[in-house]
């Protein structure tokens, strides 16, 4: 049987193939998403309550208990940790990999349901629940910075301005505004003033809820004409607020400046946002999942003149976390190495081939059978990333191999004197079970990372698939694309005519064949010896193997740098604020360090801050992110009563919670008490230990 046989006889028919081939590959390349890494979605829930006022203890046994107790009976959850704080208590869930978000979602919305009985009967709200991904990090940080417009202004407008139309570009997921609060009156009212008068907390509450009553006026009509009312029933300054009249005593009127101290402020003054040492606002911008980072940045930064204009002059908006300065170089530097590894390929071919003709003919197979895997990826819901586009790069030889296979047998007939088309015949007849052969034991390689499960398969299955369908294009262009362009391209030996480069290199050829001939008689009349070094290169081999350092995935210079600063607990936010100064203030004055950003308070923790820092190019600086940190924690070791805990950003995070460091180690208890008692014990000495560093 010879599968090849109605596509030499029909060369139109496979050139249109061969073209189809090209033109879906290149038309899907351009829909491929871009992004560092294969999207691997971790099934992960954060489930949030509020009690204001409550103490940590409170919240971990009134809230955060009965929640848990409920989210253990939902099936599938391989990790369940709560966190509870002065007022607020946040749980984290994550799935197993072959769990189902939405459904997920549905169970933990069921079981925040049947908990509310268990509940306080005080709480403000229900629990609310939101799928995140802590693997997908932001991709684009903007600041908004002004030497004349207040913070809560800029905070104004980033929320109502800014954040909805980010929203709206293509390609973008979440948005959220940090560094500041809405703006808001304040008012701290005197309970000893109060108590000498007679007025109770909720009298002044059900003032200010009056005063802000937006209510309909109604109309006035008479038989010819209508009027609507309008009037503004609101109030929205200090100023208007201090002569709220709350109560009446002894004839006279108790204004709410009387009692209290009214000032135009926040919402929440527990919150703060630095840029380069400056007050903030920040704008954090997630992609949606499989949108191309690239092509998302890009569409961002092409909007940023537009919403520029619609805000104040006076607010400067600069970009000072991009995530894709690192996804472009490395995508560039592997899709340059792919190029290369193509070009050297050729080049091999046509230096044993020594003819244009018959190098021309994998020179089409290699780059056609590269091109048309894209459409498979596309097929596949895959995306352009580091380890799809090494497949690509490693298949080439691989690739390359088929078409040689097939090139090198209808060649052999060529030279026995038959002509092209009856070479083309006989010789892919011969060959195509062999290729098909060679092309499905390539492929069963793959098979073992295609089964496998947990991360590590989620992780790798696209560079397998990748590779396997490399390989099964390669196959179908060899079966079908090299036979027809042997039979037309390639000349009988006798037509072919060579020159003085020709017959030199054969005369070298020839030499290099000696040399073989040679050292494989020496092999042969020597058979223990090379047994013998067989074996102790295998033993060499075991020994490097188990030497080699071993971990999950290779640390990575990204050109940024994640930062956690951890403060007491007692610590108060605006002891909070000044730590965070300095720490910013020290790292800017790194001669390393581009930009840094960093903000504290808000929803989490008021003796925790958070920090991005971007690092110059590599070209510039010199030297990798993990020797910066080492220099920086030297520097940062003068702030007292709180540290700055670095680590260089990956593009692969796993688990749920956010981490300080590289590792985490988890210490359960039966007792709070003893958790206390033991943890500082078991931090001291792990800081003693010469290997670890930010303990």
């Amino acid at each position: 049987m010879n599968i090849s046989a109605p596509f030499i006889k029909r060369p139109v028919g496979t050139s249109l193939l061969a073209a189809a081939l090209l033109m879906a590959g290149a038309l899907a390349f351009d829909f491929l998403p871009v992004a560092p890494l294969p999207q691997v979605e971790f099934p992960v829930i954060q489930v949030s309550a509020g009690l204001p006022g409550a103490s940590p203890e409170t919240m971990a046994s009134a809230v955060a208990t009965p929640l848990e107790r409920q989210f253990g009976r939902i099936a599938g959850i391989n990790q369940m940790t709560s966190t509870s704080q002065l007022g607020s208590t946040n749980i984290v869930l994550q799935f197993d990999l072959n769990r189902n978000i939405d459904a997920a979602g549905r169970d933990v919305q069921a079981a925040i349901n049947a908990d509310r009985s268990q509940l306080p009967a005080n709480l403000p709200g229900n629990p609310w629940y939101r799928k995140v991904n802590p693997a997908d990090a932001p991709v684009l940080i903007l600041a908004l910075t002004s030497d004349i417009v207040t913070l809560p202004k800029m905070y104004d407008t980033a929320d109502s301005i800014l954040a909805q139309k980010l929203a709206q570009i293509d390609g973008v997921g979440q948005v959220y505004v940090g560094g500041g609060a809405r703006p808001a009156v304040r008012a701290e009212v005197n309970p000893t003033l109060l108590n000498k008068l007679g007025i109770g907390l909720d009298t002044v509450r059900t003032a200010l809820g009056s005063a802000n009553a937006n209510r309909p006026k109604g109309q006035v009509a008479d038989p010819i004409n209508a009027w609507t009312i309008g009037a503004n029933d609101q109030i929205f300054r200090a100023d208007q607020y201090r002569k709220l009249i709350v109560a009446y005593k002894n004839g006279a009127a108790v204004r709410l400046g009387d009692v209290g101290n009214v000032q135009d402020s926040v919402e929440d003054i527990h919150v703060m946002g630095l840029s380069s040492g400056k007050p903030a606002v920040l704008i954090i911008i997630s992609r949606q999942p499989g949108a191309n980072i690239i092509q998302t940045v890009d569409h961002v930064r092409e909007a940023l003149p537009q919403l520029k204009s619609a805000i104040s002059p006076a607010i400067d908006v600069n970009v000072v976390v991009d995530r894709t300065v690192t996804v472009r170089a490395s995508v560039a530097d592997i899709e340059f190495t792919l190029l290369i590894s193509v070009v050297l390929v050729i080049l091999v071919v046509f230096a044993f081939l020594r003819t244009f003709r018959a190098t021309l003919i994998p020179s089409v197979a290699v780059p056609l059978s590269l091109i048309g895997t894209f459409g498979i990826m596309y097929l596949l819901g895959y995306s352009l990333d580091n380890l799809s586009l090494m497949a690509l790069a490693i298949s080439t030889g691989f690739v390359v191999d088929d078409a040689i296979v097939v090139l090198e047998n209808i060649t052999r007939y060529l030279e026995q004197g038959m002509r092209p088309v009856q070479a083309a015949f006989r010789g892919a007849r011969e060959i195509g079970f062999t290729v098909l052969s060679m092309s499905t034991s390539l492929v069963a390689v793959f098979i073992p990372i295609l089964m496998m499960g947990g991360i590590v398969g989620r992780l790798f299955r696209e560079f397998a698939v990748t590779l396997s369908a490399a390989i099964a294009v390669s196959l179908l262009v060899s079966l079908t694309t090299t036979p027809t362009m042997c039979a037309k391209f390639l000349r009988p030996l006798g037509e072919e005519k060579h020159g003085r480069i020709y017959r030199a290199s054969e005369r070298a050829f020839d030499h290099m064949l000696g040399m073989y001939r040679g050292s494989l008689r020496w092999v042969l009349r020597h058979q223990p010896l090379t047994l013998l070094i067989t074996i102790l290169t295998a033993a060499l081999s075991v020994y490097l193997y188990i030497d080699v350092p071993k971990g999950f995935f290779p640390q990575q210079d990204t050109g940024r740098i994640m930062g956690s600063v951890q403060a007491a607990q007692d610590i108060s936010f605006e002891a909070m604020k000044e730590k965070m100064s300095q720490f910013v203030n020290i790292v800017m004055q790194d001669k390393a360090v581009q930009t840094i950003v960093g903000f504290a308070g808000g929803n989490t923790q008021y003796n925790t801050g958070r920090m991005f820092i971007t690092l110059k190019p590599l070209n510039q600086r010199k030297e990798s992110a993990d020797r910066i940190i080492a220099r920086l924690r030297k520097k940062l070791a003068v702030v007292p009563g709180a540290t700055l805990y670095m680590q260089s950003a990956q593009d692969l995070t796993i688990g749920g919670r956010q981490s300080q460091a590289q590792f985490q180690y988890t210490l359960q208890g039966e007792n709070l008490d003893d958790l206390n008692n033991w943890s500082p014990r078991l931090l001291q000495k792990l800081r003693t230990l010469p290997e670890l560093r930010d303990v």
